[in-house]
């Protein structure tokens, strides 16, 4: 069955664009546009699709309160459109925190390296994140709440109240016992519906955390910079957007800049470079940073892939695994989309697959703090 899409932009070029990249795919089928963002929460209701690609910048009702609405009243998945500025970066992060799921840049040569590529992120995206509908929400329990406000929301992550229910495998988990296995370093990669994720995790953190984290989040150049600033501002934690040279320091996260590669130089410094490879599609990639940890710590890395599309972060946690480290996977109920995590678990690398709502507690509990 097609997934079923609403295209909701106030620029008619922009909404029959959008259309006819997703309907060259025989498996997405656009129903219906939307001018702004009331008509979007109208038609939302009425049509139920299964996808909901949504802009920022709207009359009459803007993006970010359209997605709140809308995940107030009819929870569907929701793909924001935002411009490659400071200010549509912190737009972009306001409506994640409002329930959008995922972003694109407006501009679809900056999603990828040609046409092509572009073209197939944004059907893939669509695809991905409609065929795991958010019928797995559920709107009585709120999952990774922050005890401050986020920048530009009223509550933070939890507005509107989302949870996830709880696999077997996810909700046992929480109970697990450390394994008393001694660490230097935890490292974190994720992609598709990472922000959310990081942020629940991030925020359940305490302040004495004992070492030094690594984020690796695919994202754009221009939104790293404001991701880790909010990051900061809500987590007991310290977290900065890493630079070259940076020294690792315990209670330090360290988020890598969007269109470079940041990589664990000796135990302690960060090297941060542009990569012009072709065989590296993601930049940053999961894999550069694993694989620079494997070398730098050996086994003494406590490792954990996130909700991601693709399978980023797989041959570098193969990497880890053989020099003894821990690798932990988000379990499939949790997932935005199971791609890298379900690279991870089919690899048989993963000793345990966790529920996005206890990787916090058991990140916390392995480390000893």
């Amino acid at each position: 069955m097609a997934v079923k899409v609403l295209v909701v932009d106030d620029s008619s070029f922009f909404r029959r664009r959008v259309s006819e990249i997703l309907e060259l795919d025989s498996d997405i089928k656009v129903i219906d546009f939307a001018v702004n963002g009331k008509e979007a929460v109208e038609k939302a209701a009425a049509l139920k699709p299964d996808v909901i690609t949504m802009d920022v910048e709207m009359p009459v009702l803007d993006g970010i309160s359209a997605v709140k609405q809308i995940m107030a009243s009819n929870p569907t998945p929701i793909l924001m459109f935002s411009s490659l500025t400071r200010e549509g970066a912190s737009a972009t992060l306001d409506a994640l925190d409002a329930g959008a799921l995922d972003f694109l840049p407006k501009k679809f040569e900056d999603i990828a390296r040609n046409s092509d590529e572009a073209i197939k992120s944004l059907q893939t995206k669509v695809k991905e994140i409609g065929r795991r509908r958010l019928s797995r929400f559920s709107t009585s329990t709120t999952i990774g709440q922050s005890t401050r406000p986020s920048v530009g929301t009223s509550t933070g992550i939890s507005q509107p109240d989302r949870t996830f229910q709880r696999t077997g495998i996810g909700s046992s988990s929480i109970a697990a016992k450390a394994s008393g296995k001694k660490y230097q370093l935890v490292a974190i990669g994720t992609s598709t519906g990472g922000p959310v994720a990081l942020q629940t995790i991030l925020t359940q953190l305490p302040a004495n955390f004992p070492y030094p984290i690594l984020l690796i989040q695919h994202m754009p150049a221009a939104f790293t910079p404001a991701f880790a600033s909010r990051l900061n501002s809500l987590c007991k934690i310290r977290v900065k957007e890493a630079q070259q040279g940076d020294r690792l320091e315990p209670g330090v996260a360290y988020l890598a800049p969007g269109g470079q590669q940041m990589m664990v130089e000796s135990r302690g410094t960060l090297k941060v470079f542009e990569d012009d490879s072709p065989r590296i599609t993601y930049k940053p990639s999961v894999d550069v940073t694993f694989a620079s940890a494997a070398k730098a710590y050996q086994g003494d890395v406590l490792a954990v892939v996130l909700t991601g599309m693709g399978a980023d972060g797989r041959d570098g946690a193969r990497m880890l695994k053989q020099a003894g480290a821990t690798i932990w996977a988000q379990d499939e109920k949790t997932c935005v989309v199971y791609g890298m995590p379900q690279a991870v678990a089919n690899a048989g690398l993963a000793s345990e697959h966790i529920a996005l709502q206890d990787v916090a507690a058991r990140i916390t509990k392995e480390v000893g703090c």
